[in-house]
């Protein structure tokens, strides 16, 4: 028969050949046992020949193979009894010696177990043996809180009876009363509490003495300048615990003390994922409200919001999330930048402000409606000196004496006033307070005093740009086509020029208000004297743009 290896050398070749061959290979090692077993039952038979001829042979191998057995510790055999609700097997170990109160690693006790499968009396025998009504297992459950929990109001009345405490608070903060679901039992013990005298300050009191003894502790030890971001052998800092227990102050009292939010046990969970796994509500919201992370993952991939079981917690948790996003969003898109920008071009220390295209086309905008108001107020100034200037020049046109232009003694052609006196052509009578410029013929121009009385009745100027018109019209006379025209010192021009003035079909222009007759070869004719019609001054609106 071979042995172990060949076995598995064999096993590895097999799975190279084909299956017909591996067939043949079963069945040639299965002939081998069968064998091998004849063999064996011949020799156990001849064995028991000659152990029936030896009894006393015989009945010492009987009693080698009663021997052979398995043993338990006391606290299996004692929880594995009362799960089976054997009282004898109970009665028996305790006899022997065995405490009531032996537990398993989840600090399960046997009257814990009693409790939750409703053995009353297996819970009085071992109640009468001397077993603790107020053990604790890794939790802090007592058997009263099983026993409510579950509703057996039988047990509940034994375990009162026996002194069971009424106010005892789990790892998640609750008493018993807290998690009685069953109407009949929680009326036991409410009336229980009400007989002892429990009131609503003694329970206030008694759910938060554990955090109290926390918060003392972590007083002393910032006061001594302990180091509170220790973390035991599963690597869990005091903010693990603060965290799971759902204590509120003293995680505050901790993240004020340096606390760090980041760090893992040896499970990759942070204080975080302890407070969604128990569901710790106001821890959870407090831990993020100073930064800790709903996307940070455990070793096994698993968020806060993963862990966490209770569907309303989750859901908060999805809207802290989701808040936190858009947080984060809107300062993204309104933070500006500040970096600092070094150069060899000595730019040190200047500072570069980044800002996003929205406050951009704001800034230009405000800075446009600043440019504007500006622009308008310089605007409005100008009017305001144009309307000014109006108003001299016309107090000036009023006080100065008008002055008269004369041309050189050319030959002159008639003109036709108003009144129907003839006057030279050569001669117009300009308003203007400027002094006369010199023709580009080289003759200089005369004033005469004389020429005053007769001329034209003049009009007053009535705006600025009226006076302007008027000067344009006394520099056309000055203009060297124009003299050319009218001085060039020809007599037949002279004659052609009277000649034609008495053509009553001559065309008329009026260039001050009186109609003058020109000639073809006077050149181009004064000009018109035009007044602007006077428009109602409409009230400005107060804007911050003005388009010219």
């Amino acid at each position: 028969m071979a042995n172990h290896l060949e076995l598995i050398q064999e096993l590895q070749q097999l799975d190279k050949v084909p299956s017909l061959e591996r067939l043949r290979a079963a069945q040639k090692r299965r002939t081998q046992q069968l064998k091998r077993w004849a063999v064996y039952e011949k020799e156990m038979q001849n064995k028991k020949r000659k152990a029936d001829k030896k009894g006393r042979n015989a009945n010492n191998l009987h009693q080698a193979e009663s021997k052979r057995h398995v043993s338990f510790a006391a606290s299996v055999a004692l929880l594995e009894a009362s799960a089976r609700n054997d009282p004898d097997e109970v009665r028996y170990l305790l006899k022997n010696n065995v405490s009531p109160d032996l537990c398993n690693e989840d600090g399960l006790t046997a009257l814990h177990q009693c409790c939750i499968d409703n053995y009353e009396d297996m819970v009085k025998i071992l109640l009468d043996r001397g077993a603790s009504v107020n053990a604790q297992d890794n939790e802090l459950w007592t058997p009263l809180h099983a026993a409510a929990t579950c509703g057996h109001a039988g047990l509940v009345r034994i375990l009162i009876s026996h002194g069971a405490d009424l106010l005892a608070v789990n790892s998640d903060g609750n008493m018993p009363y807290d998690l009685c679901e069953d109407d009949p039992t929680l009326d036991i013990i409410e009336t229980a509490m009400a007989n002892r005298g429990i009131t609503q300050e003694m329970i206030n009191e008694t759910r938060a003495s554990t955090e109290r003894r926390m918060l003392g502790d972590i007083q002393e030890l910032l006061r001594q300048g302990e180091e509170v971001n220790q973390q035991d052998s599963q690597g869990a800092t005091l903010l693990h615990i603060t965290a799971a227990s759902g204590y509120v102050q003293a995680a505050e009292l901790l993240l004020e003390g340096g606390a760090r939010m980041d760090l893992r046990d040896s499970d990759g969970w942070q204080p975080l994922h302890a407070a969604a796994c128990w569901g710790q509500m106001h821890v959870a919201e407090l831990l993020v409200s100073h930064g800790a992370s709903l996307n940070a993952k455990t070793f096994l991939d698993e968020t806060p919001i993963d862990l966490c079981e209770d569907e309303e917690f989750r859901a908060i948790l999805l809207d802290l999330k989701h808040k936190h996003d858009i947080i984060m969003k809107s300062q993204l898109k309104h933070k500006t930048s500040l970096c600092r920008r070094t150069s060899s071009a000595g730019s040190r220390g200047k500072v570069v402000r980044r800002a996003s295209l929205s406050d951009r086309h704001n800034l230009c905008r405000k800075e446009y409606e600043t440019e504007a108001i500006v622009w308008r107020g310089g605007r409005e100034e100008q009017d305001e000196k144009e309307k000014e200037s109006d108003q001299e020049n016309n107090q000036v046109v009023n006080v100065k004496p008008v002055i008269a232009v004369e041309l050189p003694e050319t030959p002159k052609l008639p003109t036709i006033l108003k009144d129907g006196s003839s006057k030279p052509n050569g001669l117009i009578s300009t308003m203007t307070s400027t002094p006369p410029q010199v023709p580009s013929n080289g003759n200089t121009a005369s004033l005469d005093s004389s020429t005053q009385g007769e001329a034209c009745p003049r009009e007053r100027a009535q705006t600025l740009s009226e006076l302007k018109k008027q000067r344009s019209a006394a520099k056309l006379l000055n203009h060297p086509l124009f003299n050319g025209h009218l001085g060039n010192g020809s007599t037949d021009s002279f004659t052609d020029a009277k000649n034609n003035s008495e053509d009553p079909r001559m065309p008329l222009v009026s260039s001050n208000g009186s109609a003058v007759y020109y000639t073809p070869a006077s050149g181009d004719p004064p000009l018109l004297k035009l007044k602007q019609p006077i428009e109602e001054e409409q009230p400005k609106a107060q804007t911050c743009c003005c388009v010219s």
